[in-house]
């Protein structure tokens, strides 16, 4: 059984990658992930710090969200912006809507008998949200930087892939292990086994990747502009970010495909090369101004390989690529492979850095 995703022309054109992480999506993905047991290497030290560190409160939470089954749409919605915002919204979701998706999850499986109670009991529901915050501090909020960061890396990279080969190839290789494109329909198998139909109308799709969702897409149709699917963002393919580990010091993945670059005259400008604007002259004197351009480059062209950005600067190759390997090594730009091109793109903390009046961040 698939659930079946249909496409026009205008969905097509207005199909997106994003360029952030959603907080409810990625939270219900480590919730799933955490209780199984699948995925050592990359998620077993992570584990077992968050089982060590989860209050008996958490019990809520992991009781509504589990693996392979559906979830309450309130606790798992595909909200953007930042995190405690997004989970203070969670608080104000109105009694109808409690009370309509628990109905929805109960035809699904049997719910524990406590959220039976859920929408007529507001100090229930208030101990509900209390253990959604504890649940995203220990399992989310101790990688939420590295999470944001890598979504602008994958938002580059999944560019790559539109235009090497096409919205097909980008929708294929999304996540191949359960979509499948059958134009002009994405089919999606689903961890839950759920079979039916989304007509987009129109709206596109908006693909999110998600960091603690290493297997299975997810999706969620109530989301608005458009709706949203899941996939695995492989950019962070090696969880070593979890392990507290720097990653592969060369940006390397397991990519596919060739660089949209690849075969140009040497020497042509990539569409995006103009020369970008001047860094702030306090970020050049902490930096020093070829630095302190790489790093002003990397920012307003995210996902720019060592090429572009010596296009950008001015300089040799080999020089843009020295001064990315110090900028990554101080934490301030994350590299990663696609095949053969390095792709860039600035942290939050090269953010902070270059927004910094002073350039050098407050605190």
């Amino acid at each position: 059984m698939v659930y079946r995703i249909h496409f026009t022309v205008d969905d097509l054109a207005r199909t997106r990658v994003s360029s952030c992480s959603l907080p409810l999506m990625e939270l219900s993905a480590a919730v799933r992930t955490l209780q199984q047991r699948g995925h050592a290497g990359r998620f077993g030290a992570w584990r077992r710090r968050a089982l060590a560190d989860l209050r008996p409160e958490a019990r809520m939470v992991l009781e509504l969200i589990r693996t392979r089954r559906w979830a309450p749409d309130f606790l798992t919605r595909a909200d953007a912006g930042p995190p405690e915002e997004v989970l203070e919204r969670v608080r104000a979701t109105p009694r109808s809507r409690i009370r309509g998706d628990l109905a929805h999850v109960a035809a699904d499986w049997p719910l524990p008998s406590w959220a039976r109670q859920l929408a007529d009991d507001r100090e229930l529901f208030r101990r509900l949200c209390d253990s959604l915050d504890h649940t995203f501090s220990v399992l989310l909020s101790p990688h939420w930087q590295q999470i944001t960061s890598n979504a602008t890396a994958e938002e580059g990279m999944r560019m790559r892939q539109a235009l090497t080969g096409g919205m097909e190839h980008l929708l294929t290789t999304a996540n191949p292990h359960c979509v499948r494109w059958s134009a002009p329909v994405l089919e999606v198998t689903m961890a839950s086994g759920l079979d039916g139909d989304l007509h987009l109308q129109g709206r596109g799709l908006l693909l999110v990747p998600s960091y603690f969702g290493p297997r299975w897409s997810a999706v969620c149709t109530a989301s608005q502009p458009q709706p949203v699917l899941t996939y695995p963002a492989h950019s962070l393919w090696d969880g070593s970010e979890l392990r507290g580990g720097s990653g592969p010091s060369d940006g390397s993945g397991p990519w596919d495909g060739s660089s949209p670059w690849d075969g140009r005259s040497r020497g042509a400008p990539p569409p995006q090369a103009e020369r970008h604007r001047a860094p702030p002259s306090a970020l050049v004197a902490l930096l020093g101004p070829t630095r302190a351009a790489v790093l002003s480059a990397v920012a307003e062209h995210p996902g720019c390989s060592t090429n572009e950005l010596a296009l950008l600067t001015g300089v040799a190759p080999s020089n843009a690529s020295r001064h990315a390997t110090t900028l990554r090594g101080a934490g301030l730009v994350r590299t990663v492979r696609y095949r053969n091109t390095a792709l860039h793109t600035v942290t939050s903390l090269g953010t902070t850095l270059l927004d910094s009046p002073r350039g050098l961040p407050s605190g």
